[in-house]
Order: C-alpha cells, then sequence, then structure tokens
C-alpha cells in the first residue's frame, strides 16, 4: 500500500477563508507587489528574502489543504464558487490551481505527490501571493461558463498534473470528473486568454490535456466552417470562400497526418485516433532531466509536409517563449520528470500550423466574422511553438515536445499575450517531494532550484500581458 502524506482530517469552509490578499504581508499583497517581489526572485540567486520570515505550515506542522491557512481556500462546491463570485478580490489577487487528480504520481519514497502544495509554497514564499485550490476530481468541474471567467481573473491559472490517460477515458475513474469535463473545462481555458485575463500554465497532465484540447478546437472549428453556406454581412461570400478553402487543407492533412515514435512504432493515423495528441512514451522520465533547445524534425522521415515545419519554423522565429529564452542563456536548466506519457511533436506542429492558417485568414475578414456564428475562432490561439526537449545522457532525446508556448495575437493592436505548458514538473525539487512531506524548503533553496525559477519566470511573464 502506498504511503500518503499526513491525513487532514480537519477541512476550513469559507467561513475560516481570508478576505484579505497576502499572508507573509497580510493586507497588503496586490499585483504591483507581487509583480515586484517575482522579480527580484529572478534577479539573481543570492539576495535574501525581502518578505517577513513567517512559518507557511501551521503550528501543528502540517501543510495541507483545507487544513489551515494559507491553505483554507480549496473549493468543494457551486456555492464555495458563488462565495468568490461575491468576494471577487480573493480570486483577482490569487492565483487558482486546477488539480485533475489528487496526485501526480508515486515518489522513490513511496509517497503520493500532491504537486499543488508546492505551488501554492512556492508563490507565497516568493511573492505572497494567496491560491485558490479547486480539486475537479473531488468536486466537479461545476460549470466552464461559470468557472473559467472567475479563475481567469487572478493572477495565473495552473493546470497540474495526475495519473489518468488523456487518451484512455477508462483511467479518468472519479466519477467527479470523467475525462469529458476535463475536456471541456481546458477547452473553455485556452479560448479565454483576453487583454485583461490571467495566464494558464498547463503541467504534466495538464501539457496533455491541453495538446488533445488543441486538435479538438481545431476539428470543432474545421467542422462548423465547412457546415455552413453564408455568412451574415458577409455580402460576397469571400469571407466563407477563405475560410472554407483554408478548413478543407486542414481537414485532409489532419486526416491523413502520421505519428510515428524513434521506435518505429506507427502510434496514430489521423487526427481522428485517440493516440494523434497523446501517447506512450518510448520510457518512462523520473527525475532531472536537462532541458535541450527543440530542433525541428526532418519532415521527409517522418512524412510531415513542409509547410507545417516551415509554419512551426516561422513561429519560432517570430516569438519568445521564456523557457525558450532561458535555455539559450543559462548554461544548463535542470528540471524535474514524472510521466510515462507524452505529446506529441507531429500534433503540436500540426496545431501551431492550422492556428496560423486560421488566424491568417480571419485578418482581412475579422469584422465580418466578429459579428458572425464563428466569432468564437477569434478566440483562438494565433500559434502553439514547442520550446524544448529532454535526452537521456548519451544526448538521445526522449521527450521532444516537453514545453509549449501558446500565443494569442491581438487582431487589433497586434500585442500577444500567452500561455504555457510543460511535460516536465518546475514545481517539483529534486527529491520529488510534496511540500509537507519534509521540512519547509527555504527561500535561498527555492532561490538556487531550476525549475522554481523557470515556473516565476512563467508566473513573471505572464502577468505582463
Amino acid at each position: 500500500m502506498r504511503e500518503s502524506v499526513r491525513t487532514n482530517k480537519k477541512q476550513t469552509s469559507t467561513a475560516d477563508w481570508r478576505l484579505t490578499s497576502g499572508y507573509l504581508h497580510e493586507g497588503r499583497s496586490d499585483f504591483e507587489s507581487v509583480h515586484i517581489l517575482l522579480g527580484r526572485f529572478l534577479a539573481d540567486r543570492t539576495s535574501e528574502a525581502p518578505l517577513a520570515e513567517k512559518e507557511l505550515f501551521s503550528p501543528d506542522g502540517i501543510f495541507e489543504w483545507g487544513h489551515a491557512s494559507p491553505l483554507e481556500k480549496v473549493i468543494h462546491s457551486r456555492e464555495d464558487c458563488e462565495f468568490l463570485l461575491k468576494n471577487p478580490s480573493l480570486l483577482r489577487k490569487s492565483i487558482t490551481i486546477i488539480e485533475p487528480w489528487e496526485y501526480v504520481g508515486v515518489n522513490a519514497l513511496g509517497e503520493d505527490v500532491r504537486a499543488s502544495k508546492n505551488i501554492a509554497y512556492i508563490a507565497q514564499k516568493v511573492a505572497d501571493m494567496d491560491s485558490v485550490l479547486l480539486p475537479v476530481w473531488s468536486c466537479g468541474v461545476i460549470d466552464p461558463e461559470l468557472v473559467v471567467p472567475a479563475i481567469t481573473s487572478g493572477y495565473a491559472v495552473i493546470v497540474e498534473g495526475g495519473d489518468p490517460s488523456v487518451y484512455d477515458p477508462s483511467t479518468w475513474t472519479s466519477p467527479a470528473c470523467p475525462r469529458e469535463d476535463m475536456f471541456a473545462l481546458v477547452e473553455k481555458l485556452l479560448i479565454s486568454r483576453s487583454p485583461a485575463s490571467a495566464p494558464a500554465i498547463f503541467i504534466c497532465v495538464g501539457h496533455q490535456l491541453a495538446a488533445e484540447c488543441h486538435i479538438r478546437l481545431i476539428r470543432k472549428a474545421v467542422k462548423q466552417v465547412l457546415s455552413l453556406t453564408s455568412l451574415e454581412r458577409d455580402k460576397n461570400g469571400r469571407a466563407l470562400k477563405s475560410l472554407q478553402e483554408v478548413a478543407e487543407r486542414i481537414e485532409a492533412i489532419g486526416k491523413t497526418l502520421k505519428v510515428k515514435k524513434r521506435d518505429g512504432r506507427l502510434v496514430a493515423s489521423g487526427w481522428n485516433d485517440s493516440h494523434f495528441a497523446v501517447t506512450r512514451n518510448e520510457s518512462k522520465e523520473v527525475g532531472d532531466r536537462v532541458l535541450l533547445p527543440y530542433q525541428s524534425p526532418d519532415g521527409e522521415t517522418l512524412g510531415i509536409p513542409w509547410e507545417i515545419i516551415h509554419a512551426h519554423d516561422v513561429t519560432s522565429d517570430m516569438h519568445e517563449g521564456v523557457i525558450d529564452t532561458t535555455i539559450q542563456y543559462e548554461h544548463e536548466v535542470l528540471i524535474s520528470m514524472f510521466h510515462s506519457d507524452e505529446v506529441n511533436e507531429e500534433a503540436i506542429l500540426f496545431a501551431n500550423w492550422a492556428y496560423r492558417s486560421i488566424h491568417d485568414t480571419i485578418v482581412p475578414y475579422r469584422h465580418v466574422i466578429a459579428g458572425s456564428h464563428l466569432s468564437w475562432l477569434i478566440q483562438l490561439p494565433d500559434s502553439v511553438e514547442i520550446l524544448c526537449s529532454t535526452a537521456e545522457e548519451n544526448g538521445e532525446i526522449v521527450t521532444e515536445c516537453s514545453a509549449t508556448c501558446i500565443n494569442y495575437k491581438d487582431f487589433e493592436t497586434k500585442k500577444i499575450r500567452r500561455s504555457f505548458t510543460c511535460q516536465f514538473h518546475p514545481e517539483l525539487l529534486e527529491d520529488l517531494r510534496a511540500i509537507g512531506s519534509g521540512e519547509a524548503p527555504s527561500y535561498s533553496t527555492l532561490k538556487k532550484d531550476d525549475g522554481v525559477r523557470l515556473f516565476v519566470r512563467l508566473l513573471y511573464a505572464g502577468m505582463q500581458e
């Protein structure tokens, strides 16, 4: 039997929730102070903590969701969600962490690892950012139309990892959150990155869910475009004709694109295959890995059309994805891997090309699209870039698509907003333990950890947009 962290019998309710922001500097934490403190953390690896030294573990030594502040804000029901809507500053001055599953895995010590606690600890310790937990494995997704606009009003939304496989519905065994519900929530998050919204960071299974939902959104867009015979105020029909020509090309490639692995396996034939976006990795990755810059594949060998690879090369040249820049300027970036499944690079290369094609087609007709049934297409990403890969010590690539940057280009201002996905766990330290299972890491320890610094950098960059 697996050993879990200490059993938590006590559960807080909304009556126990703090109504002012900040825990280390109570009542004085806001966007500006948080952003400054994140920047201070990233400035070097040696400076002292700028916040008061205050214990984040409860007096009885427990650091667990729902036990005590600062982990008291756990959404258990629709009523809890509505309480947050009545107190909007709680969400605006917090990050929201979504748990698809209670644990992200089991470490070498036999401990269940609840990595969401690490995110909350890092955010609080570094910048006094409060956290709200949405454990959908327990409470369900509630209602994406209600939940997503609320949680994206805050500093960031983090979608954590877990045990289920995106391609296998039978592994989603929680009655509260079947796989389709999780897809609906992630799809809504992917089309909710607006000028006033929080960035999303998808980790591990979150990264895989995002990949699958890219393909689902593209299929949905293509199907809807091809089903129409006319568009409102499209007087000469050019807008719809242009979109349909692009949709037909996307559909043709999507239905025939094959996904092949380095060991020779053909794992998917076309975008309707359940393994098209995510499949079993050639080997399980657990422990520290060095991040390597992503290199475009040989299209002829893998059977990937030239235009798809070229589109990604253009995206990579045009956009900066934070993680790729970090790898470029750091001597070596070590992160923690903890997974058996992986996102297929072919799927992300395809998604990037499809998104770019749709976005560029909309540009001259955006005023027509904005007033039509296709207006939701405007919310799709402009592109998605693969940022890095991981490899064995001998240099052999294990996970080609270890992280992505999802770019959203504003049609009017041309400004770019970003969200991020990563297969690795930047919030886990080298021991792969959930914070609360051992001694509390110091500010100095966090400051020297590559993964933590990378996570903080994603928060810092995303909050600027």
